[in-house]
């Protein structure tokens, strides 16, 4: 009996790679990208020359341009930008079983988490939605380095059967109930790489970077908490696990972004140089508001959003981190 497709919404680099793991194990993959273009080039070429020339595409998969086609599938896994997941969920077709929302963010303007914009825009219930969220630096996993991911989902079965799904000998995964902290985690993580990316720009060292990493993992708990995740995911595999991994990597674009800001470059000419979606830059404006609404202090998130903005240059974000008021390190 002939398995059914899963369908991979988005054709970037997350998209192609998550499409990748799949077809390697012979599964049949539906991979939808909205650029007919580089659709026609992958379908003609198997590689995708644009976003992940490194992966060479199984015969499993099946690049197309129309959604209408993933009506066939039992699960649809959402790997467009957080921008898009409000306008692309919409248009989905609810035959899908389950939803893997594998991308990371949170919407910007709204401040939303994705699975919260899906429920509104889709009309799913929580329980056919899970999220897969880790150190997951797509260029990693298609080169079967070992790698680690987490499928969180408030429905056991729905986790256990995404777990069964992505499992490979180079890819573990794990599951986890805890929905709120493990979207929370793989989203603000990527704020601190921005910072750190400017750090290591500046030229600072490791003491800089352990610092900004450690006191920004404190910043992503408290706000956890205060919106109803359990503590421990942040010192997990999509908190501490993906916070340390995207800023230590020059493959990863909020660190590049992060980088060039710190070089002397605008960050809006920093965005177009990279050519993809930073996730940390509209993050960090939503987080900001966020913490506000919840009365959560973070400094760190504050400074970079601000930088972000183009309201401080980055001497003076740093000066004003280091002269703040003497604090005890759990207050």
């Amino acid at each position: 009996m002939k398995a059914e497709p899963i369908g991979v919404v988005g054709a970037g680099s997350w998209g192609t790679a998550l499409a990748w793991v799949l077809g390697q194990q012979g599964q049949p993959v539906y991979l939808w990208g909205r650029n007919r273009a580089l659709i026609q080039q992958m379908a003609h070429e198997r590689v995708n020359r644009r976003y992940l020339p490194e992966a060479i595409l199984p015969d499993s998969i099946t690049p197309i341009a129309e959604l209408d086609a993933l009506s066939a599938c039992p699960l649809l896994v959402l790997a467009v930008p957080s921008a898009a997941i409000r306008e692309v969920a919409s248009q989905l077709p609810q035959s899908g079983r389950y939803w893997v929302i594998a991308a990371k963010g949170l919407e910007p303007g709204t401040g939303k988490r994705l699975s919260e914009v899906v429920q509104e825009s889709a009309g799913l219930p929580l329980e056919r939605l899970v999220v897969l969220s880790g150190p997951n630096l797509a260029v990693e996993m298609v080169r079967g380095i070992p790698t680690a991911t987490v499928a969180a989902s408030v429905n056991p079965d729905a986790a256990a059967e995404v777990q069964q799904l992505f499992m490979t000998p180079s890819l573990r995964v794990y599951t986890n109930h805890d929905i709120i902290g493990v979207e929370l985690g793989g989203a603000l993580k990527n704020v601190y790489a921005i910072g750190a990316g400017i750090s290591d720009g500046l030229g600072f060292g490791d003491n800089t970077k352990g610092a900004l990493l450690t006191r920004g993992l404190a910043e992503m708990r408290r706000l956890g908490v205060a919106c109803g995740a359990q503590p421990e995911t942040f010192m997990g595999l999509t908190g501490v696990g993906d916070l340390f991994a995207t800023a230590a990597s020059k493959l990863s674009r909020n660190y590049r972004l992060g980088y060039a800001i710190a070089q002397g470059v605008a960050p809006a000419d920093a965005l177009r140089q990279l050519g993809q979606v930073a996730e940390g830059y509209p993050t960090a404006l939503v987080a900001e508001q966020l913490a506000c609404q919840h009365q959560v202090e973070m400094p760190l998130l504050s400074a970079i959003a601000n930088l972000l903005r183009g309201l401080c240059g980055v001497r003076d974000a740093l000066q004003s981190l280091m002269t703040r008021p003497p604090k005890g390190e759990h207050e």
